[in-house]
């Protein structure tokens, strides 16, 4: 899914982050999954509202968009009070890459900063585990989804050798405690639990400074 992809997307540098617009987009995101529409519907107007936050580069906070040497990175940016959604920033360092993995719930993937590669994956009739289709390649302001109901089984990539990416995903649950699987081609299942890079969390919700914010 390509909700929005503008030719020119704002590359902005602040100082103080526009945390706004996340704090914005978790609200409208809230109010969507609380009407429970169905899931195509969920897909569709949820990739709607990750595709405007990522199509600005003014609001990830520096300490959730700092790449690792050893491993990608993935930084809790909000959990649903009632465990509905969780709101990660995935940091990719150069070459990183994950193994083939799942997710069990659905999920959407904006790409913010430089470029990843997902290779969707599928069970053999032998039972092993081979690509499906060509790899997809995320730009800035692209999002995609996945789902157990639409594919939920990929291996994903950055794009960049030299550079470090950045995409903010979407789950429909506290995805680091969500128990999921990392598969060999061979047909091996490993089970894992993801968790997060960070203890802290962005705090988006001071207003302190503009009590008569309204997002």
């Amino acid at each position: 899914m390509n909700a929005l992809a503008p030719d020119v997307l704002e590359q902005e540098s602040h100082s103080v982050p526009n945390t706004a617009r996340l704090r914005s987009f978790v609200q409208q995101l809230a109010a969507l999954v609380e009407s429970a529409p169905p899931e195509s519907e969920l897909l569709e107007r949820g990739g709607t509202l990750l595709g405007a936050l990522v199509a600005h580069d003014d609001w990830l906070p520096a300490a959730y968009a700092q790449p690792s040497p050893e491993r990608y990175q993935q930084f809790l940016l909000h959990a649903d009070a009632l465990g509905r959604f969780s709101v990660v920033s995935f940091v990719w360092g150069p070459g990183q890459a994950t193994p083939i993995h799942d997710h069990t719930v659905w999920g959407l993937i904006g790409m913010l900063r430089g470029s990843e590669d997902s290779q969707a994956y599928a069970r053999t009739a032998e039972g092993r585990w081979a690509p499906q289709g060509a790899p997809h390649r995320l730009q800035p302001g692209q999002v995609e989804a996945v789902s157990p109901t639409i594919g939920d089984v990929h291996r994903v990539s950055n794009a960049w050798e030299g550079r470090t990416s950045i995409s903010i995903h979407v789950y429909g649950a506290n995805i680091g405690a969500v128990q999921r699987s990392v598969y060999l081609e061979d047909g091996t299942r490993k089970p894992f639990i993801s968790g997060y890079s960070n203890s802290t969390l962005p705090n988006i919700w001071d207003l302190s400074k503009n009590p008569a914010a309204s997002a």
